[in-house]
């Protein structure tokens, strides 16, 4: 540990992944690691060390700072792999589907992001949100302009959050006062970049929305983004609908299929995050293989806006890079718990089961490892960021009920991502900093866990 620099524990069962746990029930040897009495380390901002709380408490210096939730469950945080900055206010609207959806709903509310001081508020709101449902890194789509950008990394950067995101490029089919021109946005994505990439925990996104709304010239200029920035992502949206693949084959003649549309640009590699991939066979997830593309599965936008059932296992069988996505505002919630339950759900409706150890996986390492961000998030490390939360398993009347029953990890998860919700959210770190706490606003008030401090290598009676 660091001379002179503070240490906080976190105490109480701790669950991480090591690797991908697999589809089967029994989740593959080695994959996680969980402590029904474990201990996490943190000190400036990252995890010092994690295990069994018997080994490690001997070791800490006496004040060590340690907060105790015996009864609550500790993870790494949640990473969003898909979500829109502009769309809270459209989440849940009534009555389109996908095409329709976006004229009636989406594109007037993106629209208002030229206004920066509402860009500004927004992005405070949104990301104040995410840490109230428990998400602590997302990838972000903001809007056509600019200033949204700015407003998103400005409020991530004062969190200290690692916030991936983007400026839209959509130059037609799109209306006034949201639709950019051609060069000029270009010109704005790579100042962007140049402004915001790899400063602190932000990286940069180049961010066509999807084919329809970028002319050829457009998805040129994104494709010379990739090439001339290695290291920046490149997040869009694909094969989501069936109209929307009709209306990419009519503008787009040319190429083979919606995949080949991407891949001419030169869009198509293994930083590239496509939202969706619904409707897919299986020469598009060879190639999503070969080229080392992610898609992120959106269950609750996908059946809210009935696109479609996403095929997890066919995916996850071909050796697709999987994400799991909230995709707000075309998604129903903010939460990435009853994002798995729905997820559970299309796969029962395809035949399939996602077990809770996936589900979980895939919310935390699964998803960073999409991002390209496990070196630095997704799991308990040593030397990782200390994002974390800490869950109440009886955070309502029937998930106490439920907890009473539960048997083992398996089934205690499986409540959880089936009941659960951002009422289960007690506490979320960023960096070892508390940016939420449901009942006192990160400890000024009434506090659920036991607190206090080591005195000679020991806890004191009052928190064991």
């Amino acid at each position: 540990m660091a001379p002179g620099k503070p240490v906080q524990t976190f105490r109480g069962p701790l669950l991480h992944f090591l690797e991908d746990p697999g589809l089967d029930t029994t989740p593959a040897p080695g994959s996680y690691d969980y402590f029904e009495d474990g201990l996490l380390v943190e000190q400036d901002g990252h995890v010092e060390a994690v295990g069994p709380a018997e080994d490690l408490l001997p070791h800490l210096p006496e004040g060590t700072k340690l907060a105790h939730w015996p009864d609550h469950l500790i993870l790494p945080g949640f990473i969003d792999t898909h979500i829109h900055l502009p769309q809270l206010g459209v989440m849940g609207s009534y009555g389109a589907q996908l095409l329709d959806w976006l004229e009636k709903y989406t594109f007037p509310a993106e629209t208002r992001f030229q206004e920066t001081s509402w860009a500004q508020s927004q992005a405070a709101l949104f990301l104040d949100q995410l840490s109230r449902h428990g998400t602590t890194a997302a990838l972000v789509f903001c809007t056509s302009h600019p200033q949204s950008v700015d407003a998103l990394f400005e409020a991530a950067e004062a969190r200290g959050q690692a916030i991936t995101g983007g400026k839209v490029m959509m130059d037609r089919n799109s209306p006034d006062g949201l639709r950019d021109e051609t060069v000029a946005s270009h010109r704005d994505s790579q100042a962007l970049i140049d402004r915001w990439h790899n400063k602190g925990r932000l990286q940069y996104a180049v961010t066509p929305r999807f084919a329809p709304t970028s002319t050829p010239r457009q998805l040129e200029l994104a494709g010379k983004l990739v090439a001339d920035n290695p290291g920046v992502l490149m997040q869009t949206h694909w094969a989501e609908h069936l109209s929307e693949i009709e209306w990419v084959k009519e503008l787009f003649p040319d190429r083979s299929d919606y995949l080949d549309v991407y891949a001419h640009y030169g869009l198509l590699n293994d930083r590239a995050v496509l939202a969706h991939g619904i409707h897919i066979d299986d020469h598009d997830r060879r190639r999503l293989v070969d080229t080392g593309a992610r898609v992120a599965f959106c269950p609750t936008s996908n059946t809210f806006l009935g696109s479609g059932l996403f095929d997890l296992k066919s995916a996850h069988d071909a050796g697709v890079t999987l994400g799991l996505a909230t995709d707000v505002g075309g998604g129903t919630s903010l939460s990435l718990l009853p994002t798995m339950a729905e997820a559970y759900k299309v796969c029962q409706l395809r035949g399939q089961s996602l077990t809770p150890f996936q589900a979980f996986y895939l919310a935390t390492l699964g998803n960073a490892r999409v991002l390209h961000r496990d070196n630095e998030i997704g799991n308990f490390a040593a030397g990782k960021a200390a994002d974390f939360i800490v869950l109440d398993p009886t955070a309502t009347p029937v998930l106490a009920m439920k907890h009473e029953q539960d048997r083992n990890l398996f089934e205690r998860l499986f409540d959880l991502m089936m009941l659960g919700d951002d009422r289960v959210i007690q506490r979320t770190y960023i960096a070892g900093h508390c940016r939420f706490d449901r009942d006192s606003h990160c400890g000024s008030e009434k506090r659920d866990s036991k607190e206090g401090v080591l005195a000679d290598g020991r806890v004191s009676q009052r928190m064991a």
